[in-house]
Order: C-alpha cells, then structure tokens, then sequence
C-alpha cells in the first residue's frame, strides 16, 4: 500500500504542475487552465446598447446569478439586466464538481434540490443548450449501525415529500455501484434521479434561456458602486456607465462580501480550499455497461462518482487540516482572480484517499490525470442567503453556496416568486440572510465555516449542537452564572441554556436518536416549573419598541389581531398578502402609541425586515429601535413565582393586582423591571425586561428569595414539553410560511372584523369561505425510547397521510404528544394513525386540546365552579 500511495503523490504533483481546470462535456472533460475558453456569445458582450435602468440587476454571472436572470425573465419581468465582472462561469461556478441530488436533511431545502433536476431535466429542450445531464441515481453509505438509524431518522421525513428516496440493502448497493468493497457496508440511503452536470454548459443554457426571454447580460461589467435613492431605488455604477435599478441582486459568489461592503455591510462568507482529483481511464469502469451511482462514503467524507471511464473523487478534510482563504475576507479578493485555483495539497487528503482505495479497490491502480484545488464558499452554517437584507431597501443576496449547482435553478425559481409575488412561496427561514447580525465577526466566521466543512458528513442528530465560535459576544447578564450549570444551546449568537445538572446527572451534550441524558433533567425541570417554582433565560427574544405618530395604525396594518390597551399585552401574527404565517409577536402598549414588541431569537430581523419594508413602503411617521442586546429578559414560573416577586416588591403581585397579560413598570430588587404577566410555559409567571447591566442582580435576588419555595433554574427543553401539554403553537413549526392561521388554529387571535385592512385579510376571508383541506391536530404517540420532535411522517391505512410539526414527552401525563397536519376528515377526536419514528410506525390517536390547562383557564374554571357551588 504505501508504494502505491507514495506513486499517487508523485503522480499528482506531476499531473497539477501541467494542468488544472474544469470544461465541461458529457461525462465530464477536465481541461487545463492554460487553455483559454473559446466559447463567447457576442450578444452577452458590451455592445451596442447600455440599459440605464432596470427592474432588477443582478450582479455575478454564476450558474446562481444566472438562474435567476433565466426565472425572472421566463416569469415576464421586463428589463432583467445581469452584470458579470469577466466572464459567465468565473469563480467557484466553472470548476465545481457538478454534483446534483434530490436530498437534503432539510424540509424545505428538499423543494429547493427537486426544483434545480426538474429544470436540468428540461432546460436543454427548452434552450436547444446540452447541459451534460446524467442521472444513474445516488447511495449515501452506511457503515457503521448510528449511520443506518441516521438513515431511518431522514427516511422518516421524506415519505411526505415528492423525491423519491430508498433505504436499501447491501445486494442492491453492490448492483448500482459494483465496483464496490462490501466488507463494511451495513446499508445506504438510495435517491434516484441524482448524479451529475456540467456546470459550465448548464450556466451557458440558463444564459440562453435568460436571453430568449428578454433578460439583457453584461459581461466584462464589473460594479464600481452601489448608491441608494431616496425612492428605495439603486444607482448601480460601472465603468460603462450607471444603471437605476428597482431593486439590486448579490449573486456574486466570493465577491459577494466585497460587494456587500459597497453598502455597509460585512456578509459572513469565506471560501474554503476544496479539493477533489480526476482519474485516467479505469478498466474496470470502462468495462460497465451502465454508469455508476454516484456514492458519498459518509465514514470516509468523501464522495466519488464516475468521470468518463474514470473516477471523479472529493474529499472533505476534518476541520484541523482543511484550509481557509481568511485573507480574502481581511484584504479582498486578489484583482483579477476569477478562473484560477489555488495549489493542491495531497498530504491534507490521504486519509481520505485510503479509505477511498479501502471501498472502491480499484482506486489502488488508477492513474491519476488532474487534481482541482479551488475557492467554495462557504457562511458558518452552511447555509446560503436568500432573500431581502435588513436595514436597506430593496437590497436581496443570494451568496454563501456551498453546493451552488444544485440549488442553482431552485433558488432561482424561489427568489423570483418572491420577488415577483412579495412573498416567499415557502417557507426558507434556515436560509433568510437577516439570521446573521454583527455578532458574526470574522474570527466567528472562520471558526464556524472550518467546523462546517470538516462536519459535512458528520452524524446528523436531532437537537444538534456544534460548539465553534462560542461564545460570541452575544451574552445575557446571568451567562456567567449559567455557563458551567447546564447544557447550552445557540441561538441566533446567543448562548440560552437547554437544561441543568444536578450532581449524579449524566452531563455534557451527549446526541442520540433516541432519549438520551437529558430525558430525565428535563422532566425534573418540569415538574419545579408545575410544583414550585422556576426561572429561565430568555435574553435571545428579539425586541423592538416602536412608537411614533403613525405607531398604531402601523401595527393594526401588520397585525391580525387588535393592538392592545395601553398596559396590556397580547399575541399577534404578520401574514403574508396570501394569508400565511409569517411572523408570531408578543405586543404590548408601553404608553400611548409607544409599543414593544417580542419576538423569537431566530426571528429578530426576519421580522424587522418586514416591519421596516411596511414603514418605507406605506410612509409611516413612527420611530423603530431594535433594543434585542440591550434589554436582558427572564422568566419566572410556577405557583410559587407570586410569592416570589412579592418578597422583591412593593408592588401588589396578587390576582387581582397584577391580572392575565397585563405589564407594569415595577421595582424589583431596587432595580428597574418590565414585568409582564404571561408565560410560555403555561403556569402562573411572568416576563421580567430589565437592562442588561442589572439582570444579573435581579436574578441573583429571585434566587436568594424564592430558597423557601423551592427556586431553581430550568431551560428550553423543560419549556418546549410544557407548552406542548397546553397546545401552545410554536412559529416555526405549527405556524410558518407554510400555513394559514386558521388550518393552524389560530382562529383566536385573527380578528377579521377589524376595521383595519391588515395585510392577509382578504386572502383569509376567502380561504374561510373556501374551507379548509387540513387541519392541525393534537396527537398522542404510543412511543417506546424515542419522542417525536416534528417533520414525521404520519401514515393511515399504510398511506401517508401527513406529517408532525412538533413533538415532547409530556412528563405530567407519562406520553409522547406530537401536532400534526392532518386531512379534515382525519382529524376528529378519537381518530388513529400512524406515526413513523426511526424506521417503525407507532400507533397514535387524535386527542382534545390541550391537555393540561393553562394557569389562567384554571383559575377561571375553578372561580366558575366555586360561584356554582
């Protein structure tokens, strides 16, 4: 072995010194940079007309950019104009690897993957462009009992979905792939319909599709400056003169950042040095009458599929030897660098190789013909930025692809309704690039993106954590005394503990498929928080203070349900023109017209963005602060949090005193508080809003006070399986983008007969005339080890039928509770079904909600009750 592996480093350095590149043709011919690209269209030249305004420019001739110039021209968007500094394909586009596949852990991100094949499928006929299309399917490799349950947990969330998606066994494997080592292989993830394209040949048909429809492509076009208008408009300047655009696209790959500066803004992208190496002929690949499945060897982090009669092989190296080019993100990108690669480095990725040459032997005699070594970029999560940025108007980005070809055309798709219909048509918020805040610095940046690329094929677990990065300098006040008692979790920069140790605890982030340490910690936290007494952190809220002239007429314009009375609080939705959820928000009305509003950690310039767009869009007079880092924020709750307030205060915390979703300004500890009656967890509690700086002290004294009662600390988990009992809906998962608020039964707080013209409005009307096709059910699962946590797919009469969207145990009633999309006719009381939890269908039944009351309801029914009596 080691003479073979010391003859590939040889060969390799041989074959890098005289070649490199990528050009496409079927299957796949790599080409030497030094060979320049012949293919030009003269009309994507600078020529005879410069367009000096536009609805929509695009700048970054990538296969991204140039998907969505094709998808707003098709949709019959006049003056679509798309700005490429060199040339079409130049940066991470023109050597990509090519891969195409229907899969993705995540549930929308699927639709995003189904929506770029259905194209690639069809765009050639349509444009009369090969794009190099091949399609002999994929296996993800399972070679180790965690990968198969990991295979089971993706399967369960697939069947309700359109792509086709197999679990298999070995005999089927060794038939599409047989050319492999079987020793190790236990099982493996089969979708069919994946494999591969040329990516430059694809981005040349998209061009032309662009073109047939009227969009007008620039290359040579470099933009020198962004400038805004008062009118949300952009002129958009270049050496050929300046564009007055509508609105302005970022496709520009790993310009992107250079571009954003252009306006203030620090994207988090950064390219990673991504490798993979081209063989010479293989005689045994050569022999086969039918092209290989493409594989991905997750033990190994690699993927491999065929390139000719040769193999095409891509690592991923673990995060201690993977390289990054930080110094693009310190200095900018080097003038002029658009088709170049970086220099190879075999010695990072002979681990790799080994465990290649272990699965598929026939690696071991293989010449190897050309090594790629180039910029990928990637954020700290892996995940791209789609849509419209906060803090500026009519600025949208489509930057940070990792996989950039195979989101291409349904990203393409995606921004261009959205663009075209003022809503997503789905919801994407993994995606939404206001998830980044100035939190994310670059030592951030660069620590997330090395942790990201070398866990890319890391085992995928429900409530994953990665630790990279952290802290960020997003701390509440009490994370000093928090840090070392519990498991933490990261949300939106900020550290928010998941639940507590107690000694003798199994401690640490320990991740299973099924229950794992946590299970019992939380249900200990459970019953403090139903028995006596509990406080939690919930510093990561997203809050606003909005207030002004037009405040009031603003938000009854936004929201679905009426603003509250001054003093008082409630819960309302932002939906979309089409009567979708996309936003859930806590308001309460501070003082005249000057309101605060509440919303979730993930969400806080996801929502800001829209307010923001509401204000410009409708000429509001009101004044918005984005307090979220400013104001600290905890929770108490139980039946002792009254008498626990009242020991710190003058203020009278009784019933009477202090009702249901009311807030008053109120000393407590000496200090300064918000308080709020409410609580997430259902019990008798409220919210304290108190300034960062004296957080700290107003907690140290609910604890030091509440020693009698019985006070400890609890933490999301405990909260998630407490609001799952009181039928609280979660956003994100009952409500979304996704859904309507009546199909969610969200009935309650949407006021119809408002007199207010709220933004939905009408398309609710006309869904409740319609009536409902589904309907969000309250289940219990008969589970054993394992819960249900939402996106499961739930089954009748061996039909899918639906799918969870949350799911806890619920430690009061000693069952596994879930919600659940359902057909009407499915989800009457007392109906079963089936729910599919890692491979196996569980029995579950449709029940009343909620099942445990809420603290309020309680009270009232036991006043009600005693007036009876």
């Amino acid at each position: 072995m080691a003479w073979i592996l010391n003859l590939i480093r040889v060969q390799l350095r041989r074959d890098l010194a005289s070649c490199r590149g990528v050009a496409g043709q079927p299957l796949r011919t790599i080409s030497c940079t030094s060979r320049k690209q012949e293919e030009s269209d003269a009309s994507s030249v600078l020529g005879k007309r410069w367009k000096d305004t536009a609805e929509t420019v695009i700048i970054g001739g990538g296969c991204v950019g140039v998907s969505l110039a094709y998808h707003l021209a098709k949709a019959g968007m006049k003056d679509v104009v798309l700005l490429e500094k060199t040339e079409l394909t130049a940066g991470s586009t023109w050597h990509a690897a090519g891969l195409t596949t229907y899969y993705h852990p995540g549930i929308n991100l699927k639709k995003i993957h189904h929506d770029s094949i259905k194209l690639y499928e069809t765009l050639e006929a349509e444009t009369g462009q090969a794009v190099g299309l091949h399609q002999p399917g994929s296996i993800r490799i399972a070679s180790t009992p965690i990968r198969v349950d990991e295979m089971k947990y993706q399967m369960t969330r697939t069947h309700w979905h359109v792509t086709e998606q197999y679990l298999i066994g070995p005999e089927k494997i060794q038939e599409l792939f047989p050319l492999l080592n079987m020793d190790k292989v236990l099982a493996g993830l089969y979708t069919p319909g994946d494999g591969h394209i040329d990516p430059y040949s694809l981005t040349m048909a998209l061009a032309a599709g662009a073109r047939m429809y009227g969009a007008q492509i620039y290359n040579n076009a470099p933009v020198t400056s962004l400038e805004p208008t008062s009118d949300g408009k952009w002129d958009v300047q270049t050496s050929h003169g300046t564009i007055r655009a509508n609105r302005i696209v970022n496709t520009a790959g790993f310009w992107a950042r250079e571009v954003g500066k252009m306006i203030g803004f620090e994207h988090p992208t950064i390219p990673v040095h991504h490798q993979y190496i081209v063989t010479a002929t293989i005689p045994e690949v050569k022999a086969l009458k039918e092209e290989l499945a493409v594989i991905r060897d997750l033990e190994g982090s690699y993927y491999l599929r065929q390139e000719r009669d040769g193999l095409l092989f891509g690592p991923y190296e673990k995060m201690e030897k993977m390289v990054l080019q930080d110094s693009w993100v310190r200095d900018g990108v080097p003038p002029g660098f658009g088709k170049e690669l970086f220099e190879s480095d075999l010695d990072r990725i002979m681990e790799h190789v080994e465990k290649a040459m272990e699965m598929v032997p026939v690696l071991k005699k293989a010449d190897i013909i050309n090594i790629v070594s180039g910029p990928i970029t990637y954020t700290p999560d892996l995940l791209p930025m789609v849509g419209p940025h906060c803090g500026v108007r009519n600025y949208w980005t489509a930057i940070g692809f990792g996989y950039g070809i195979i989101h291409a055309g349904g990203i393409g798709k995606f921004l261009s309704e959205w663009i075209t219909n003022g809503e997503p048509p789905y919801d994407l918020i993994e995606c939404d690039p206001n998830r980044y805040g100035k939190w994310t610095d670059v030592p951030f940046i660069c620590a997330k993106a090395r942790e990201s690329y070398g866990f890319n094929n890391v085992v995928g677990y429900p409530k994953e954590e990665r630790f990279a990065g952290r802290p960020t300098c997003r701390t509440s006040g009490v994370y000093e005394l928090l840090k070392d008692k519990g498991s933490m979790g990261f949300h939106a920069g900020w550290e928010q503990p998941h639940w507590f140790y107690k000694p003798g605890d199994d401690i640490g982030y320990k991740p299973s498929f099924q229950r794992t340490n946590w299970f019992g910690p939380v249900g200990r936290e459970c019953k403090l928080v139903m028995e006596k007494v509990g406080v939690i952190d919930l510093t990561p809220f997203g809050k606003f203070i909005v207030k002004g002239k037009d405040s009031h007429k603003l938000l009854d314009r936004l929201f679905a349900n009426t603003m509250p009375k001054v003093g008082m609080t409630n819960i309302s939705h932002m939906l979309t023109p089409s009567g979708k959820v996309y936003a859930e928000v806590t308001i309460t009305q501070l003082a005249p017209g000057r309101f605060l509003l509440v919303t979730g950690s993930g969400s806080e310039l996801h929502d800001l963005r829209w307010i923001e767009t509401e204000v410009a869009q409708g000429g509001y007079d009101v004044d918005i602060t984005n307090v979220t880092e400013d104001i600290g924020v905890l929770g108490i709750a139980g039946p002792n949090s009254r008498k626990v307030l009242q020991k710190l205060t003058n203020e009278d915390m009784s019933e009477a005193g202090f009702k249901f979703l009311h807030c008053k300004s109120i000393q407590l500890a000496g200090k300064p508080v918000r308080a709020i009656r409410i609580s997430y967890t259902g019990e008798l509690g409220w919210e304290l809003y108190t300034d960062q700086k004296d957080l700290a002290a107003v907690y140290l004294a609910m604890m030091e006070a509440g020693k009698d009662e019985g006070i400890d600390n609890f933490g999301t988990y405990a909260m998630a399986s407490l609001r799952l009992e009181k039928g609280f809906r979660g956003w994100g998962a009952e409500m979304n983008c996704d859904t309507n608020p009546l199909e969610a039964g969200l009935d309650y707080f949407i006021k119809l007969n408002k007199p207010a013209d709220f933004i939905g409005k009408a398309a609710l009307q006309e869904i409740k005339a319609k009536g409902l096709n589904r309907k969000l059910s309250y289940i219990a699962v008969n589970t054993d080890d394992i819960d249900p946590e939402g996106n499961e797919t739930v089954w009748y009469n061996g039909k899918v039928v639906g799918n969870t969207t949350s799911g806890a145990y619920s430690y009061s009633s000693q069952q596994s509770l879930a919600f659940a999309y359902l057909p009407l006719e499915l989800s009457t009381l007392g109906q079963k079904v089936e729910v599919e939890l890692l491979g196996k269908k569980y029995p579950a039944n449709v029940i009343q909600e909620p099942l445990i009351h809420t603290e309020p309801t309680r009270t009232r029914l036991q006043k009600k009750a005693q007036s009876k009596a």
